[in-house]
């Protein structure tokens, strides 16, 4: 809405500033953190009179968690959804087809995992929406999404694959290309949904990928800067970082309430939308191998869920003390906060490590 305001900018000057991408990108930050203080105590106490006992606690967990965390609403993710949502709305270019495309991915995971949230409360169960079900539906979403990303790009460079670290060099994946991106996305919303067990452990992550990648956006969306940097220069997605800095601010509100003990729970329909909106701005800006690095602690968190499944499976006998791995670690004796702090140090220097190829090539 307030982009619009730039082409009165001949009859008042003032108005020029919302040409400019940072500026828009600090005011979205800002109004998506305004709106969750304003906004979240009121919502916080509407979850925690429908819900009740709150979001159920896995029985095979920590027993700790029995205690501590018993009683916590959740489905907080509504707060950053509805903070984002209407900050993009305000500050964005809503001509911008990849705009529209990721805030689509965003709402649309947001509204499975609402509704997975909303099973597990009602039914009082940790068993919510069936994983076969969920995993069309998402990959539906993340199919539609990366057919319209093509369409916004010239073949064959809109369905082509980069890889970080290398210069002029794309793979051509034609319309497999729809398939990968899909999987980037599906596999983004569901990684973080598992790196959501303990208190701010998965929301200072996403902020700091978000964080990542919205400079991202910004570089690969401007002509002159992605020139120099030798990456792919990718018209329109420098308006991405709008949604990115809307992320951080509404991230940055909810981690007020998330902080331990936390008085609310992001829930799947915070972490499955959050997830799948990054993957879908990796996807945008050609970057989702990078998103892999930059994502690296959600990947490990996976990557420990698979190999349990795989070792028990096979042999009876487990890995980890309890996957995903945060809770190997409080079994070891770590406590939360070692565990969310220490996991937080991980999610940073491995946002430098992806942020370097932007420059190593």
């Amino acid at each position: 809405m307030f982009y619009f305001l730039q082409q009165f900018g001949d009859v008042f000057a003032p108005f020029n500033v919302f040409r400019y991408l940072t500026f828009r990108t600090g005011g979205a930050t800002i109004t998506a953190l305004f709106f969750v203080f304003l906004f979240g105590p009121q919502l916080i106490n509407a979850l925690r009179l429908r819900q009740g006992h709150g979001q159920p606690i896995r029985e095979d967990g920590p027993a700790s968690h029995l205690i501590t965390k018993k009683g916590t609403p959740t489905m907080g993710g509504l707060m950053i959804l509805m903070s984002l949502t209407a900050s993009t709305l305000l500050w964005a270019d809503l001509t911008n087809g990849y705009v529209w495309i990721v805030l689509g991915v965003t709402v649309g995971f947001g509204a499975i995992g609402f509704y997975d949230d909303y099973l597990k409360v009602s039914k009082a169960t940790n068993s919510g929406f069936g994983g076969r079900q969920r995993l069309a539906l998402e990959a539906a979403i993340s199919g539609l999404a990366c057919f319209f990303v093509t369409q916004l790009g010239d073949a064959p460079f809109s369905t082509s694959l980069a890889f970080p670290f290398i210069k002029d060099f794309m793979l051509d994946l034609g319309w497999f290309f729809i398939i990968f991106g899909g999987f980037v996305i599906v596999s983004a919303g569901n990684s973080v949904n598992l790196t959501d067990g303990l208190d701010g452990l998965a929301i200072v992550p996403v902020m700091i990928a978000a964080g990542s990648f919205g400079l991202i956006a910004y570089l690969v969306g401007n002509e002159i800067f992605s020139g120099y940097l030798l990456i792919n220069f990718v018209p329109g997605t420098g308006e991405l970082a709008v949604l990115c800095g809307a992320l951080i601010g509404a991230g940055l509100g909810f981690l007020w309430f998330n902080a331990p003990p936390a008085s609310i729970f992001m829930g799947d329909t915070g972490s499955l939308a959050l997830g799948g909106m990054l993957g879908a701005i990796a996807v945008a800006t050609k970057h989702e191998i990078v998103l892999a690095i930059i994502g690296g602690l959600f990947v490990l968190e996976t990557v420990s869920v698979i190999v349990q499944v795989i070792s028990y499976k096979t042999t009876g006998k487990r890995i980890f003390k309890m996957a995903p791995i945060h809770h190997h670690f409080e079994h070891l004796g770590w406590t939360e906060s070692q565990i969310v702090i220490r996991f937080w140090i991980i999610a940073f220097v491995l946002a430098m490590v992806g942020l370097s190829s932007l420059k190593l090539r």
